[in-house]
Parts: C-alpha cells; sequence; structure tokens
C-alpha cells in the first residue's frame, strides 16, 4: 500500500489523511505493468502531478532550466533535446529561452502527450516534436547549436549514442547530459536491485561507469568540462513531489486504478531512492564543448 511506501520513503508513519486515503488494500501490478519505456496515460497523469503537466522527471520546470541554463540558448540558437518526455522540457527551453527546439523520445505514448503539451502552449512553430531509436540513433549532422538529453543511454549502447550526438552538433556546439550510472557492478541476485531493475526495465549489467561516459565523450571529440553527481539533488526533488502529492490527497481515497498507478511509481521511487543512498546507483550531469574548426 502507499501508506507502507511514504514510511519507508519519508522515515516516517504515515499521517491519517495519508492511511484514510488507502485504507482498502490496493492491488499491486507485476513489475512489467509499469515499467518505464511503457508510458500508459494513468502514469503520465500521475508524473504530470508529481514533477508538473509534461515532466517525467523530478525537479519540473524548474531543474530543466537549471541543466539547460549553461548552453546559452536563446532565440538564435536551436536545441536538440533527446528525453522530451511528455513535452515539459521543450516547452520550458522554448517559453524561457526562446531557443528553437527538436524534441525526441522513443515511447509512442509520451510523444503523443508532448504534441499535445506543445500545441496547448501554442509553441508548435518553434518545437518540433519526433522519435528517434537509440538502437539506431540518426540525428542530422550539424543541425544543432547545441543539446540537451536527458538519460539517453536507457538500455542501449553508450558510444554510438554519444557519437550520434556530437555529430548532430554544430562546430563548438555544447552538451549537456544526465544519466543514471553505477560505478561498479550491481548484483542482479541482490533482490533490490531486481525489483528495481523489473520496474524500470533495465538491465542491471546495462548500467556503464561514471568515468567510462567521460572517456567515451572525450573519444567522440568533446571537451568535457563538468562531470558532477546530482544524486542528492534528484532524490530530494523526488520527495519533494511525493510530498506534495500526498499533501493534495487531504484524505481524498482515489479510485483503485489511480491507487495502484500510484503504489507502482511509489516502490520504483522508493527502491532508486535505496540504491542511491546505498552509492550503487548515481544521477550525473556532464557539460561538454565540441572543438572548433581550425581556421
Amino acid at each position: 500500500m502507499l501508506s507502507t511506501a511514504v514510511r519507508l520513503m519519508f522515515g516516517r508513519s504515515p499521517t491519517p489523511l495519508e492511511t484514510a486515503a488507502l485504507a482498502e488494500p490496493v492491488p499491486v501490478s507485476p513489475p512489467a505493468s509499469v515499467p518505464r519505456g511503457d508510458w500508459p496515460p494513468e502514469r503520465i497523469a500521475l508524473t504530470n502531478r508529481l514533477w508538473g503537466t509534461g515532466f517525467i522527471v523530478p525537479g519540473g520546470e524548474a531543474e530543466i532550466l537549471r541543466l539547460a541554463r549553461p548552453l546559452g540558448a536563446a532565440s538564435s540558437s536551436s536545441l536538440l533535446l533527446v528525453g522530451v518526455g511528455a513535452g515539459g522540457p521543450a516547452t520550458a527551453v522554448t517559453r524561457n529561452f526562446g531557443a528553437w527546439v527538436t524534441g525526441l523520445d522513443n515511447d509512442a505514448m509520451l510523444l503523443a502527450a508532448a504534441k499535445g503539451v506543445v500545441a496547448k502552449a501554442q509553441l508548435a512553430k518553434k518545437i518540433r516534436i519526433g522519435s528517434w531509436d537509440p538502437h539506431a540513433p540518426a540525428f542530422a549532422p550539424h543541425s544543432h547549436h547545441h543539446c540537451l538529453a536527458l538519460e539517453p543511454l536507457h538500455g542501449a549502447q553508450p558510444e554510438p549514442i554519444l557519437d550520434g550526438l556530437v555529430k548532430a552538433l554544430r562546430p563548438g556546439g555544447q552538451l549537456v547530459m544526465t544519466e543514471l550510472i553505477a560505478d561498479k557492478p550491481l548484483n542482479p541476485n541482490d533482490p533490490t536491485v531486481a525489483r528495481w531493475a523489473a520496474l524500470e526495465r533495465r538491465d542491471p549489467d546495462g548500467l556503464v561507469a561514471g568515468i567510462a561516459i567521460t572517456r567515451m565523450l572525450g573519444r567522440v571529440g568533446l571537451d568535457v568540462r563538468i562531470a558532477e553527481d546530482i544524486s542528492a539533488r534528484h532524490l530530494e526533488q523526488a520527495m519533494l513531489g511525493w510530498r506534495i502529492l500526498l499533501r493534495d490527497l487531504q484524505g481524498r481515497k482515489p479510485p483503485k486504478q489511480e491507487a495502484a498507478q500510484m503504489v507502482a511509481e511509489a516502490e520504483l521511487w522508493l527502491l532508486r531512492r535505496r540504491l542511491m543512498r546505498a552509492g550503487k546507483l548515481r544521477l550525473m550531469r556532464w557539460h561538454a564543448i565540441g572543438s572548433l574548426p581550425i581556421i
């Protein structure tokens, strides 16, 4: 039940309101029913409430702007945004910086939601939403001034993706990227690792060490200026989103389907938090700059 997840996530017993909201047992769906690569409308609706409309990661608009700001995006520049999610990152960048954005994702439900968010924001002239294939990345060469990539390496070989992102940049272009990493191999027999991997549809063996990604960025022609562990901020933002959601319940008992989605999502975040606090997972940010042509 969600009340159990609340106690485990926040280190306290649930409030009477939280207990009342989910007083009846709620059947928890099997792991495959809520994978990261499968975004049913119910899950998108929940992440809209957790992180803000159009955002599928903690921090919402404020975090996206924090990540994009070093790129110097402006009305005269174009941005390749890989991992556009449900559209919030693209509209945030264009609305605040004026940049022309190409927002890509590889999930049909997220892309449909993104197109709706962009249309509602009346930014379709400056934002193009499209799909990409992580297993066969093909970005138009030298097509964008800068790139913001949000966990683009999920479930695919990293170097072809990184090479493709670099080739999409114009000379001197900049890349900001976030990625979930494991500095030491995860034990697939660890129950926490196994359950988390099932919920997020990740292969524990597929996570790369942070230093390996830094070296790959160098090999594909980027000068890495920053490689930063942002795990603490990520977890703080996740906790804040859940606190606000639980506060907003205010004794309202959600329908069983909605409650089941909340239970599954809460379990996923509980496990990610547990693995991060144990140092087995980290979320990192890289800021790198491409080379300028020799004159």
